[in-house]
């Protein structure tokens, strides 16, 4: 049975946290801490990430079956960063009784731009896509830059962002370009605009690769949805502005 690691802090309404591209459990751990203080908060490395096992194959639906077989059988309350989020609905589609509340950060049901949706240009992914052949950890750090680019704090938030990749070994090239295919073709629009759950969306309002546009075009797509913007922020909220998420998140949860 394939190992799925978790790190679980605090007690109170379970909150399960859903890392992004490449990353692992270990970038919300001060995060997680900080939230630990009023709710249970699992962390979970998705499969061939941190310390879980490597999956057959870096799939929305084997990654979401591996979820559902490793984590407690509870209503839990989802946050999903960017690739994370990708995660939460197809959790949200496959395990309804599973989620309470989705909570989407810096996250897109639909990464890619065309002409009637806001995104990233497809020309961004499919050059990480060529450099990962070449030199993967060249790719992930290039990456990496983007998710914080612009901002007070980029050299400061670089350095904790290295600090999270070098803890553990990073994804091998099959994992790495399954969740490069998952941002370029999942198209979870559908199942975000029939969600009959709590939804919130936070996005960052510097963040170059999900932009604020995108989060008023998940409002048109499903009315319910608690939108809210970090001004300052890039794509890592829960790093730049730790204590302005902090508070989103529990003005959502505790209603």
């Amino acid at each position: 049975m394939s190992h799925l690691h978790t790190e679980t802090y605090g007690q109170g309404k379970p909150v399960v946290l859903v890392h992004g591209w490449a990353m692992h459990s270990g970038i919300w751990r001060q995060f997680a801490r900080r939230l630990s203080q009023h709710y249970r908060v699992t962390c979970v490395d998705l499969p061939g990430h941190g310390f879980s096992d490597k999956a057959q194959a870096f799939t929305l639906p084997l990654i979401c079956e591996q979820l559902g077989q490793r984590l407690p059988e509870q209503s839990c309350h989802w946050l999903g960063w960017s690739l994370g989020g990708s995660v939460v609905l197809e959790m949200s589609r496959r395990f309804p009784e599973r989620v309470a509340s989705v909570m989407l950060l810096a996250s897109n049901p639909r990464f890619i731009k065309d002409n009637d949706w806001p995104g990233m240009p497809e020309k961004h992914l499919e050059a990480f896509a060529d450099n990962l052949a070449s030199d993967s950890r060249g790719a992930l750090l290039r990456f990496l830059s983007l998710q914080i680019k612009g901002l007070s704090s980029f050299k400061e938030l670089s350095g904790q962002l290295r600090q999270a990749v070098q803890e553990s070994d990073p994804p091998d090239l099959d994992t790495l370009s399954g969740g490069l295919s998952v941002l370029k073709q999942a198209d979870l629009r559908p199942v975000l605009a029939a969600l009959d759950k709590p939804v919130s969306v936070v996005l960052g309002g510097r963040d170059t690769l999900v932009p604020v546009a995108a989060g008023i075009a998940m409002q048109k797509l499903n009315s319910k949805i608690q939108l809210n913007i970090i001004d300052q922020a890039g794509h890592v909220p829960f790093l730049s502005h730790p204590q302005q998420l902090l508070k989103t998140m529990a003005d959502f949860l505790e209603q």
